[in-house]
């Protein structure tokens, strides 16, 4: 009979993938990750404290950087579809200022002019730009959480380890 406890890692890379993945794809709140991709660590960290806290015995750094793995995984998806309805709300108004810029820059080299006024137009175009990007955003998010959750999973199993159980001496009996 094993005495080995296997944990389950599906709640816990859940619950650290929608934090890392809403927090990331929130406007503003999302420039955390500019300081080493600061949301990503933190859904590791969490994935492997929620796992350590659902486990009763201390869980390994492997077991926190492969909880943290799958948070990264699951959080570049949320990111990713959480980001679709708030930069369809915010698009028009990055067109409007994409215009602007253009407008105003009498010297910016002819191939970002004609870059940033794609992107300012809508229609097919623009829909395509769209779609371009958020495919790429992805394989991005995919590779960026692979790795920052996957070393912030493994920082938290160091971090929140529950101390070893206390040794249990088996006494014989008194003749």
């Amino acid at each position: 009979m094993s005495t080995t406890i296997k944990p389950s890692f599906g709640q816990p890379a859940l619950i650290g993938g929608v934090l890392m993945g809403v927090l990331s794809a929130l406007p503003l709140v999302n420039v955390f990750n500019v300081c080493c991709c600061g949301w990503v660590i933190c859904g590791g960290l969490v994935a492997a404290y929620v796992l350590q806290q659902n486990t009763a015995v201390m869980i390994t750094p492997g077991d926190g950087a492969l909880v943290g793995l799958l948070a990264g995984l699951t959080g570049a998806f949320i990111a990713v579809f959480v980001s679709i309805p708030i930069d369809i709300l915010v698009g028009p108004m990055e067109r409007r200022f994409a215009e602007q810029i253009v407008d105003m820059a009498g010297t910016m080299p002819p191939e970002m002019r004609d870059f940033l006024g794609r992107y300012s137009r809508g229609g097919a175009e623009g829909f395509g730009y769209f779609v371009i990007g958020k495919i790429v955003a992805l394989m991005f998010w995919l590779v960026a959480g692979a790795i920052f959750s996957t070393i912030g999973g493994a920082l938290g199993a160091l971090l929140f380890k529950k101390p070893p159980p206390p040794a249990v001496v088996d006494v014989p009996p008194a003749s």
